[in-house]
C-alpha cells in the first residue's frame, strides 16, 4: 500500500493495482483538488469536527453542564444575563410535552412536586426518556425527514399495505436508543448488512417513501424519478445539503458538481422496491414455503380452471397489457432470463412488483386482489361453475398455511448494476458521461471500496455509502443530526436551516457548541437519549420563557438563548394532548394505522378512507393515523402537517383561519370538550370551583389564580343562563356550559404552546 496526502487526508492505494488504474485514481484526486476554490473548501460545514475546550465564564453558578458555558460566553459578550429558572410546574409541563408529546398527568405533577431532592428533575427526565411515548413523539420528527406516507401519491394514491412497519421500526429505534450510526446504516443498506434481521430490512423503507405513478408505462422514466427522489432525500436527510439543485447542472452555490449528484445516485442504480418480503426466516420460512407449495400443488387445477373462466371477461390479457409498453420494455420481457442486461433485469423486477391491474406480469391468482372482480360478468352457467370451484377450493383451506408477516423496503435486483450517466437537464433521454459511485468530492474524492456480499444478489454499493455516511471523519452526518435534535428542543437549530448546511443556509449561531455536542455525540456511541438528557438538563433549557426588554434590545431574535423560546405545538401534540386531557386517549402501541372519522362533508380521498369501526382505535396517538399522501387527515393538515412528497427538515409555522375553525368550531373539538367536561364532573362532582381547578390542572398543569377562578365562575354562570334561555342544547345547560369552558381551555395559547 502507498499513501497519498491531499487536503490533510490520507488515501491508501493498493500497489497490486495495475499502473493504469493507479494513475486514474491519482488523476481523480488531483482533479478534485483543483475543482474547488479555497473559499469553498473553507466553508464551515466541510471542516473536520473538532472538540473545543469548554469556555471559562464568570457566572459559574449558572453552568450546569458545558452547554451552558458555551451559551453563557456569548451572552456575557453581549452584556446579557441568563433568564431566571422556570417554575417547577412549567418545567415538568415543558419537558413532558417536549419528550413525549403529552401533558403531565395530575399524578405526575403531584409526584414531582413532592420530590424535594436536588436530582428530582433529572429523575423526571430519565423516566420520560424511558417512556414508550418518547419514541412515539420523536419518531414523528424523523418521519417528516423520511417523507413517510402510506400511499403512492399521483392520481390513484394507492395504499402501500406493509409500509406502516417502517413507522413502528423508527418508534422502536428511538425507544431502544439504537445508536444513530446503526440507524443510518440500516436505512441505507440494512438488507445488505444484516440480511437475517427483519427490522434491518424494514429500515430500508426509508428510501421506499418516494411517490410513484403505478400506471406509468415508461419504466425508464419511473426509474429515473425514483432515483432522483432517493438521491435528493439521502443528501438532505444525512448530509444536510441540497443535492437536488445539482440534478440538471452544477450547483449554483454549493460545491456540488452535477457529476457528484450522479455519482451519489449510482449507489442506488441497482435498487428497486420489494413490498412483500417475508419477516420470518430459517425454519419458520422453510416450513411456510413447504406448506404453501403443497397447497398450491393441490389446488392448481382449481385455480387454472377459475382463471380460464375469468380471462375472457378481463379487459386486457397479459399480452395485450405488455403491448401497451414501449418497445424497450417488450424487448426486455422477451429476452431470456440469462441473457438480460442489468437494466432489463431491473425492468423485469419492477414489472413483477407493480400493481396487477396495469402489469403484464400477473401474480398468482390468490395474490391478485382483482382476481374476482369480473365474476359478475360471467354467464349464468360459468358463474355457477366458478362458485362450485370456489367451494371446492375451501375444502383445501386446512392445507393452506397462515400468511406470514411481510415488510416493504428496498432491495438490489442482482449482482450487476445498470450504468449511471450524467443526464442533460436531468432527463434519462439525454445521457452524457458515464460515472461510477462516489462520495461528494468536496469531502472525499477517493473511490469507494465496494465489495459484493457473498451470499446475496447485491452489488454492495449501498453498504459502502452507509459506512461512509457514519464514518466519524465525515463532518456532516453527526452535525446534521445533533442540529435536528437541538432544533426540536428550542424551536430553531444552532443552524437555523436544518436541511441546508450549504452556502445559502444559515451560519451556526454557536459553531463551537455545535462541534462540542457533535464530537461528544459520536464519542458516546451516537446515543440520542444521552444527547436529549444533556440538552434538557442544562440551565439554558430550564430558563423561564418570560420576555425581558433589556435582553431583547441586545438580541431581538433570541439567537443567544437568553430565555426559553415559546413554541406552538405541532398538530399531533395538540390532538394527542386534547385526547389526553379529555381522558379518551388510547395508549396502544404499534400495529397497522388507524382511520379517525373524516369531518362531515369531507370528500373521501382517492385511495379510500376506511374509518376504524372501534371507537378506541379512532382515539389512538396521531403518529398512528394513516398518512394518505395526497390527502392527509384534515385536522392535522390544517395545522401544518408536512407535504410528504418531499423531505421536511422543519415544519411551517402558519396562523390561519382554518386552524382556529378546526379547534373551535369543528365537531371533533366539541367532542373533545364534552369528554373533558365529563371527566371534570367525575373528578369534582358538582362543585364548580373544583371543576375549574381540575380543568386548569389537566389542561395547563397548574391551578388557576383567584382572578382566573373568578372569571371562570362568572363565565359558567352566564353561559348556563344563555344556554337555558336559548334552549340550544340537548343536554343540561350546566353540562353544556362546562363543555364550552373546556373548549376554551383547549383553544387557549397556554394549551397549544410550549412555554
Amino acid at each position: 500500500m502507498i499513501s497519498c496526502q491531499k487536503m490533510s487526508k490520507s488515501y491508501w492505494i493498493d500497489t497490486k493495482m495495475k499502473p493504469v488504474a493507479i494513475c486514474l485514481v491519482l488523476l481523480t484526486i488531483l482533479a478534485s483538488a483543483q475543482q474547488f476554490t479555497s473559499q469553498q473548501r473553507r466553508h464551515w460545514a466541510f471542516q473536520p469536527v473538532s472538540r473545543p475546550g469548554v469556555p471559562a465564564v464568570t457566572s459559574r453558578d449558572w453552568v450546569r453542564n458545558p452547554i451552558d458555558a458555551f451559551l453563557l460566553r456569548n451572552l456575557e459578550a453581549k452584556g446579557i444575563r441568563p433568564g431566571p429558572e422556570a417554575s417547577r410546574n412549567e418545567l415538568i409541563r415543558r419537558v413532558t410535552l417536549d419528550l413525549t408529546g403529552l401533558p403531565p398527568t395530575p399524578e405526575e405533577l403531584q409526584s414531582f412536586a413532592a420530590d424535594a431532592s436536588p436530582s428530582a428533575y433529572e429523575r423526571l427526565v430519565d423516566r420520560l426518556l424511558a417512556s414508550p411515548a418518547y419514541g412515539e413523539r420523536w419518531a414523528r420528527h424523523w418521519l417528516d425527514v423520511a417523507r413517510y406516507a402510506e400511499s403512492t401519491g399521483f392520481e390513484d394514491d394507492v395504499t402501500r399495505p406493509n409500509i406502516w412497519r417502517y413507522r413502528d421500526y423508527v418508534i422502536d429505534a428511538f425507544n431502544s436508543d439504537k445508536p444513530y450510526d446503526r440507524f443510518v446504516r440500516e436505512q441505507i443498506a440494512g438488507d445488505e448488512l444484516w440480511p437475517g434481521d427483519p427490522s434491518a430490512r424494514i429500515a430500508t423503507a426509508f428510501n421506499r417513501h418516494y411517490a410513484e405513478e403505478g400506471n406509468n408505462k415508461d419504466l425508464m422514466l419511473a426509474r429515473q424519478e425514483m432515483l432522483h427522489d432517493i438521491t435528493s432525500v439521502t443528501g438532505t436527510a444525512f448530509l444536510g445539503l441540497t443535492f437536488e439543485c445539482a440534478r440538471c447542472h452544477d450547483h449554483k452555490f454549493d460545491p456540488i458538481p452535477q457529476r457528484d449528484y450522479y455519482r451519489l445516485q449510482a449507489f442506488f442504480a441497482n435498487t428497486d422496491h420489494d413490498d412483500r418480503f417475508p419477516l420470518v426466516a430459517g425454519d419458520k420460512l422453510r416450513q411456510y414455503e413447504s406448506r404453501l407449495a403443497e397447497w398450491e400443488a393441490a389446488t392448481k387445477h382449481i385455480w387454472d380452471e377459475m382463471s380460464a373462466l375469468l380471462m375472457p371477461k378481463r379487459n386486457y390479457t397479459p399480452a395485450q397489457l405488455l403491448a401497451r409498453y414501449p418497445d424497450y420494455v417488450i424487448q426486455a420481457m422477451e429476452t431470456p432470463l440469462d441473457q438480460r442486461s442489468p437494466m432489463q433485469t431491473w425492468m423485469a423486477h419492477l414489472l413483477a412488483s407493480k400493481d396487477c391491474n396495469t402489469c403484464p406480469v400477473r401474480p398468482k391468482p390468490y395474490l391478485d386482489p382483482t382476481f374476482r372482480s369480473v365474476v359478475s360478468k360471467l354467464a349464468p352457467t360459468d358463474k355457477a361453475r366458478f362458485e362450485q370451484l370456489d367451494r371446492e377450493l375451501k375444502q383445501f383451506e386446512q392445507l393452506r398455511p397462515a400468511e406470514i408477516p411481510r415488510g416493504s423496503g428496498l432491495v438490489d435486483v442482482g449482482g450487476e448494476a445498470p450504468p449511471t450517466h450524467v443526464l442533460g437537464v436531468g432527463l434519462y433521454t439525454s445521457p452524457g458521461e458515464q460515472v461510477e459511485p462516489g462520495f461528494p468530492s468536496i469531502l472525499d474524492s477517493a473511490p469507494p471500496l465496494i465489495s459484493k456480499p457473498a451470499a446475496l444478489k447485491s452489488t454492495g454499493r449501498r453498504t459502502a455509502l452507509a459506512n461512509w455516511l457514519v464514518n466519524p471523519a465525515n463532518p456532516l452526518t453527526g452535525r446534521v443530526m445533533v442540529n435536528r435534535v437541538w432544533h426540536h428542543h428550542f424551536g430553531e437549530g444552532i443552524v437555523a436551516t436544518p436541511g441546508d448546511f450549504g452556502v445559502m443556509g444559515a451560519r451556526p449561531s454557536n459553531p463551537q457548541l455545535l462541534d462540542w455536542l457533535t464530537s461528544r455525540f459520536i464519542e458516546e456511541g451516537w446515543s440520542l437519549k444521552r444527547l436529549h438528557y444533556l440538552i434538557v438538563t442544562s440551565s439554558a433549557y430550564r430558563q423561564s420563557s418570560l420576555d425581558r426588554s433589556e435582553a431583547r434590545k441586545a438580541d431581538p431574535s433570541n439567537r443567544l438563548l437568553w430565555r426559553y423560546p415559546p413554541q406552538r405545538a405541532e398538530a399531533e401534540t395538540i390532538r394527542d394532548s386534547a385526547l389526553a386531557v379529555a381522558g379518551i386517549l388510547n395508549p396502544a402501541v404499534g400495529g397497522p394505522s388507524v382511520f379517525p372519522p373524516l369531518p362531515k362533508g369531507a370528500v373521501t380521498p382517492k385511495g379510500g378512507w376506511d374509518t376504524s369501526r372501534n371507537a378506541a382505535d379512532q382515539n389512538r396517538r396521531s403518529v398512528y393515523i394513516f398518512v394518505r399522501r395526497n390527502d392527509p387527515y384534515p385536522m392535522l393538515n390544517a395545522i401544518d402537517f408536512p407535504d410528504t412528497h418531499e423531505s421536511c427538515p422543519r415544519r411551517a409555522r402558519t396562523t390561519t383561519a382554518p386552524q382556529a375553525l378546526t379547534l373551535l368550531n369543528s365537531q371533533l373539538a366539541a367532542d373533545w370538550a364534552r369528554h373533558f367536561a365529563n371527566r371534570l364532573r367525575r373528578a369534582a362532582g358538582g362543585d364548580l370551583a373544583r371543576q375549574i381547578e381540575q380543568g386548569y390542572l389537566f389542561a395547563y398543569s397548574r391551578l388557576p389564580d383567584s382572578t382566573e377562578k373568578d372569571a371562570a365562575l362568572t363565565f359558567l354562570s352566564r353561559q348556563t343562563e344563555v344556554i337555558r334561555t336559548e334552549s340550544r342544547s340537548h343536554e343540561p345547560p350546566e353540562a353544556a356550559a362546562l363543555a364550552d369552558f373546556c373548549l376554551m381551555l383547549i383553544n387557549s395559547n397556554e394549551f397549544v404552546y410550549r412555554f
